[in-house]
């Protein structure tokens, strides 16, 4: 447990910082659907004017965005790729760290298991996540339900964070897996990252090109789309699954690594 709120303590500034990011984002993006709307123009139609390939990048689709939650789902797209790369960070920095601070002599000398020092620092970093995810959902809630009209509901909003939750999930097990299974963890926050991105971009591609959709399977990004999750009402039982499937893969890797793995001191 001393070790569960070490590793909280130690993520804390890096928490806060990433809070106050979003807490910026969400704020300013809101703002300025309401001085959008107030010029009088249709972003509906703004919107349709854009090249197809910058209309991808947004994330747009059939999204309706004379609403504050249709709106808010083009910002969840950047909000999704900051939460994702965060948690991809901190499940890699928190395995990573006792070899990059030459810290892991201290940390085995404590009468603990291998399997436990794993443990608290996973339920660490899945900690961190609830907060960033948390504090991510009250700031949309709140943030939209100013710009809301009357008789728009958040239940879509309640919908995409839980998408990103899961997506934060998957991508801090990425972290971990790859530095507990890789030689060099101290890379594996640049390695797990530049995968994020690759990623980010093939779910750009997909929709720019219909050819490719069946890779959808083997990007993340969509999975829970802000337009798939809208126009469904729902997010989609087959994604959840695979979602599910891949973190416990990822978190049997990362069990399994550490445990034999020399560390270095």
């Amino acid at each position: 447990m001393n070790l569960f709120f070490r590793e909280i303590k130690a993520a804390r500034k890096s928490l806060i910082l990433w809070t106050i990011g979003i807490f910026f984002m969400i704020i300013s993006g809101m703002v300025k659907y309401e001085g959008l709307n107030g010029t009088g123009q249709s972003l509906q139609q703004l919107i349709s004017e854009m090249p197809k390939s910058l209309q991808a990048i947004m994330g747009t689709g059939t999204l309706d965005l004379s609403t504050a939650v249709g709106f808010y789902a083009i910002l969840y797209t950047y909000l999704l790729l900051m939460a994702t790369i965060h948690a991809l960070m901190l499940g890699a920095n928190i395995i990573a760290k006792e070899e990059r601070d030459k810290t892991a002599e201290f940390l085995l000398a404590k009468p603990i298991s291998r399997t436990q020092v794993i443990t608290a620092k996973l339920l660490a970093a899945f900690a961190n996540v609830v907060i960033f995810n948390l504090v991510t959902l009250v700031l949309s809630v709140v943030m939209v339900s100013k710009f809301s009209k009357a008789g728009e509901s958040l239940h879509d909003i309640y919908l995409l964070m839980a998408g990103m939750f899961l997506l934060q999930l998957l991508f801090m097990a990425v972290g971990a897996g790859i530095a507990a299974a890789g030689k060099k963890p101290k890379r594996a926050a640049g390695i797990g990252t530049a995968l994020l991105l690759i990623n980010y971009i093939l779910s750009i591609a997909i929709d720019l090109n219909k050819h490719l959709e069946l890779l959808q399977y083997i990007t993340p990004f969509k999975y829970f789309e802000a337009k798939r999750v809208l126009a469904d009402g729902a997010l989609d039982p087959a994604f959840v699954g695979l979602s599910m499937v891949i973190i416990t893969v990822l978190l049997t890797i990362t069990y399994s690594f550490f445990k034999k793995r020399d560390l270095h001191v």
